[in-house]
């Protein structure tokens, strides 16, 4: 299993990024992707995560995030809207089997992680 997180960049307050997570070696439909952030001083936190029939979203980005994906090209994606200060860290896609997936989100016990992308929301 591999993955591969990019998109990040630097954003001014309000503006939008697109993360992407490329993944190879697993059944997307049998696995949980997660986004999970860590900044400078900071512990990690579960952002979001998408399972075949539910999702998961922090309270810290709902209504401004989205996460989807692209079962045919294999792909999980964050959309990040209205970015703030606060959502500067480096971002990593993560992934496991499926099976008690929300806890997985929530405690970050993912098998599987990426290289994470950096995201910084600066004037």
């Amino acid at each position: 299993v591999q993955l591969q997180a990019s998109g990040g960049g630097l954003v001014q307050p309000g503006g939008s990024l697109r993360l992407s997570c490329a993944t190879s070696g697993l059944n997307l439909e049998n696995y949980v992707i997660g986004w999970f952030r860590q900044a400078p001083g900071k512990e990690r936190e579960g952002v979001s995560c998408i399972v075949t029939s539910a999702t998961y979203y922090a309270d810290s980005v709902k209504g401004r995030f989205i996460i989807s994906r692209d079962n045919v090209n294999d792909a999980v994606y964050l959309q990040m809207n209205d970015l703030k200060p606060e959502d500067s860290a480096i971002y990593y896609c993560a992934t496991d089997r499926s099976e008690n997936w929300y806890s997985k989100c929530l405690y970050g016990g993912m098998n599987y992680w990426g290289k994470g992308t950096q995201v910084t929301v600066s004037s």
